[in-house]
């Protein structure tokens, strides 16, 4: 039988090994710079898998940061945590030198695990910075990597924050993607951006939501329409455009909840007594996944004026929960909003666009129950259950390759 080449799994992505060479449980190190509580979508996403390799019998480990300098272990719906102290300072947002200080305090903990542990593969989410400490382990020691690459770790996702430092790393960067096993994206877009940048094949494997509890279909709109925004508030998820718009909508009936904190709450909060916008607007800061999930169920419109995105947790958590979706035309939502089926793509920026549309759905009832029931249609594309058997594939072949090499 021929080799499969560590650096072209993907390529050979539903091509597996003999079953000799199949591993039917494997040790899982996965490494990733932020992991819940701490992160965003991508930690979340990263917690989403890992629990689901545990649920199938295979050992998982967490090798991520703590919050401060006190390092902690824990075990979590089946998967061991280990938190490097590395000094973040904060659980929502991480500058580049704290991602630095994740891979170098997280680099003797890490050939710790492959010492003692033997993980068959390695799952690093995030290219950057965490594919730079699978990389340096994967040199030193053998075991082989799969990338699985979000919005920011490819040049061109978000290129008014990454351009000059995809400039700095170029070469160790291309390394990177070309010697890991295998390399996965969130999105198409992602997808796209990874495969013209590095030359090699990329998986697409959306992000996916847990559909075993899903809420029945949507009801009828809400007389005031609830409007929800969930996220970071800072530049790239455009919060302060959003008060903006729904300005001009006070003589129609609605209320919208934010979700979320950022640099741009003040900012915010000053649109807010701006535009007298009091008696329609809150700010709850982060929740809890159930009580966000609460005011989901009890929402009708999703809010996205975001100016990039990969594949936005928030977006899918939508979906499940019956949510007609208003977002910018950008690539990384193509995947979870189908313009006028289950919601509208809009010009980034576009006041008078976005505030169109979001009265029209305030003043159809018809209209958006459509939307809110494609919605709910469109979640089953991305169960979690279908996602993990992706990720177990790809996972599974490039830990297969790697012990066909071997013998």
């Amino acid at each position: 039988m021929p080799d499969i080449p560590t650096s072209g799994v993907a390529a050979n992505f539903f091509i597996l090994p003999p079953s000799s060479f199949i591993l039917s449980k494997m040790r899982i190190l996965v490494l990733c710079y932020e992991y819940p509580p701490l992160g965003g979508g991508g930690g979340r996403v990263a917690q989403s898998i890992a629990q689901q390799m545990a649920a199938r019998g295979h050992e998982v480990r967490v090798q991520t940061a703590a919050l401060g300098w006190r390092s902690t272990r824990e075990h979590s719906a089946g998967v061991e945590i280990f938190r490097t102290a590395s000094g973040r300072r904060a659980p929502d947002t991480c500058s580049v030198p704290e991602m630095g200080l994740y891979c170098l305090t997280s680099f003797l903990p890490t050939l710790r695990h492959i010492r003692d542990w033997k993980p068959d593969i390695i799952h690093a989410h995030f290219a950057v910075p965490t594919g730079a400490l699978a990389w340096a382990v994967h040199c030193l020691t053998g075991v082989p990597y799969v990338l699985t690459a979000h919005l920011g770790d490819v040049p061109g996702g978000v290129p008014d924050q990454t351009d000059t430092l995809f400039k700095m790393i170029g070469p160790i960067a291309r390394q990177i993607w070309k010697r890991a096993a295998a390399a996965t994206a969130v999105s198409s877009f992602v997808q796209e951006l990874a495969e013209r940048a590095y030359h090699r094949p990329v998986v697409r494997i959306l992000n996916g939501i847990d559909l075993s509890e899903a809420s029945l279909p949507p009801p009828e709109p809400h007389r005031r329409r609830h409007l929800v925004f969930i996220g970071r508030l800072n530049p790239q998820k455009n919060p302060v455009f959003l008060m903006d718009v729904v300005a001009r909508l006070l003589r129609l009936p609605w209320q919208l909840t934010f979700i979320g904190d950022g640099p741009l709450m003040d900012k915010v909060l000053q649109r807010v007594a701006k535009h007298q916008l009091g008696d329609h607007v809150r700010s709850t800061g982060w929740l809890e996944s159930a009580e966000v999930h609460r005011i989901l169920a009890e929402a009708d419109i999703l809010c996205m004026p975001s100016l990039s995105e990969g594949l936005p947790v928030a977006a899918i958590e939508a979906l499940r929960h019956g949510l007609a979706i208003v977002a910018s035309d950008i690539p990384g939502v193509r995947d979870v909003v189908d313009d006028g089926v289950n919601g509208y793509r809009l010009p980034v920026g576009n006041i008078d666009a976005f505030a169109h549309k979001l009265q029209w759905l305030i003043e159809n009832d018809t209209t958006l129950l459509a939307m809110k029931h494609a919605s709910w249609e469109k979640a089953r594309s991305f169960d979690i259950h279908k996602i993990a058997d992706q990720y177990e594939e790809v996972l599974r072949a490039a830990a297969a390759g790697h012990t066909a090499q071997a013998r």
